[in-house]
């Protein structure tokens, strides 16, 4: 009786012991699979001259795991099944926001933890009415549906938004509807342009961030924000955003968070590895923002990362030396690239020569320079750029269409730098999750996607 009675209260101990999350990061790198962080660690080393890795914040975590992707409709997932599915536990079809196959609203750990009276703040590099952005506050039968989820954001009550604007502010079907923003004001949000202008409003009783050129045009589509590879000092990143979002919702006594790093899924479109390493290694920069929070509460937060879904079927070495190094002459991103080369050749016409377009590509790629080309692979650039003469080629993306000789030269970097994509498209390949804090351990081993929001809400009442 007495070894029963201590077994009893050690187990109440324990369970007494254990806290739960007051303070929720969940961080969601959209098209990160696991050679893309393993890529930018291996970057990183190479560019120190160093065989190896230079590990990530997240990848520091104690805890970690895999998880699976499929959705309900297909073994290859989008961002929209995938992003209802990371944010509710519920599986979805293709192209689906926040609601099951028949029909049922999927509802997100944010909009229960909402209810409770939690400070909610939904962020991302790419627009806020986006996929995976979406899932946590919207259901919608169609992803593509923007104006509605747009209104639903609106009506959200959530505290906190922020990333590139609204992509449909204005209703096509519907002329008297209001525009979004004003719609968004008029439901009590206070919107800023920048992030000093968001660090002089954390009073605001609710806010949307996004960049000033979206709120100077309210009534065109926004886009995202820049690659990472592209910025400048003045521009917003993740890592500003999370940095304002804890000041902002650390007026509540609890609060959850999610932040994605929307655009390494455009650069696995777009096929561009350097560009798809600096999301990366922006999008840890953001959660190393998350891990300083944690050092001072570490016994109330977690932070959780994974990904929706892996892009474009990235693979390590070719058979040749790897020299991810080689990458870092790449200056822009396969968008600035392409534009540039349309933009002269529109600019020239049949004056432009190869030597003007060689010396672009040598100063926004290193070929040429820093990276030498074979005989016939300078041979295969030189055919691309009197296609180009001929007629306006370009290469299909998700998101942009790049300029077939922008495609090309950095196809061959990318080669020359030991890195390979199968499929400008989405991968059935797992995606990694990493955890610290309370709750963490629960993210070892190997997952389901449709598990991790429930485990994420059990660290909040455990």
């Amino acid at each position: 009786m007495k070894r029963l009675s201590f077994l009893l209260i050690f187990s109440l101990l324990t369970l007494l012991s254990f806290s739960q999350a007051k303070y929720i990061f969940y961080f969601i790198g959209d098209g990160m699979g696991p050679n893309q962080v393993l890529a930018a660690e291996m970057y990183q080393a190479a560019v120190d001259g160093v065989n190896g890795c230079t590990p990530l914040c997240m990848t520091q975590f104690p805890y970690s795991g895999q998880a699976t992707t499929f959705s309900a409709s297909d073994g290859i997932t989008d961002s929209a099944a995938a992003g209802t599915c990371l944010a509710s536990g519920k599986k979805t079809n293709n192209g689906m926001i926040g609601q099951t196959p028949d029909g049922t609203p999927a509802y997100s750990v944010a909009s229960d933890l909402k209810k409770q009276g939690w400070g909610i703040g939904i962020m991302s590099t790419v627009p806020i009415d986006h996929a995976t952005p979406a899932s946590h506050y919207a259901h919608a039968e169609k992803r593509s549906n923007y104006y509605l989820i747009g209104t639903q954001l609106a009506e959200s009550n959530f505290d906190f938004y922020a990333g590139g604007g609204f992509q449909r502010p204005i209703s096509k079907d519907d002329a008297s509807a209001p525009n979004l923003y004003d719609l968004c004001k008029a439901n009590g949000y206070t919107l800023v342009g920048s992030y000093d202008e968001a660090k002089k409003q954390l009073n605001a009783s609710k806010m949307i961030l996004v960049p000033q050129k979206d709120l100077d045009n309210p009534s065109k589509g926004a886009g995202a924000l820049p690659y990472a590879i592209d910025q400048q000092d003045s521009d917003l990143s993740l890592a500003k955003i999370v940095d304002v979002a804890i000041q902002y919702l650390s007026k509540h006594d609890q609060f959850f968070m999610m932040a994605e790093g929307g655009k390494i899924d455009y650069a696995g479109h777009g096929n561009d590895g350097a560009t798809n390493i600096h999301e990366v290694l922006d999008f840890d920069k953001a959660i190393q923002v998350a891990y300083q929070f944690y050092l001072q509460h570490p016994d109330e937060t977690l932070i959780v990362v994974t990904a929706d879904h892996e892009t474009g079927g990235l693979s390590l070495g070719n058979g040749h030396s790897f020299h991810l190094e080689r990458l870092s002459s790449q200056q822009c991103s396969s968008d600035i690239l392409s534009d540039r080369l349309s933009a002269l050749h529109k600019q020239q016409g049949n004056h432009l020569t190869w030597e003007e377009v060689k010396t672009l590509l040598s100063e926004t790629t290193g070929l040429y320079t820093a990276v030498q080309l074979k005989p016939e692979e300078d041979i295969e650039l030189q055919t691309a750029f009197q296609n180009m003469m001929r007629q306006q080629e370009s290469v299909k993306t998700l998101y942009k269409d790049i300029n077939a000789l922008a495609a090309k030269a950095l196809a061959l970097l990318n080669h020359k730098a030991g890195l390979g994509w199968t499929t400008r498209g989405h991968s059935a390949a797992t995606v990694p999750i990493f955890a610290i804090g309370v709750g963490a351990e629960y993210f070892t081993g190997w997952h389901d996607n449709s598990e991790i929001a429930p485990l994420i809400y059990q660290a909040t009442i455990r």
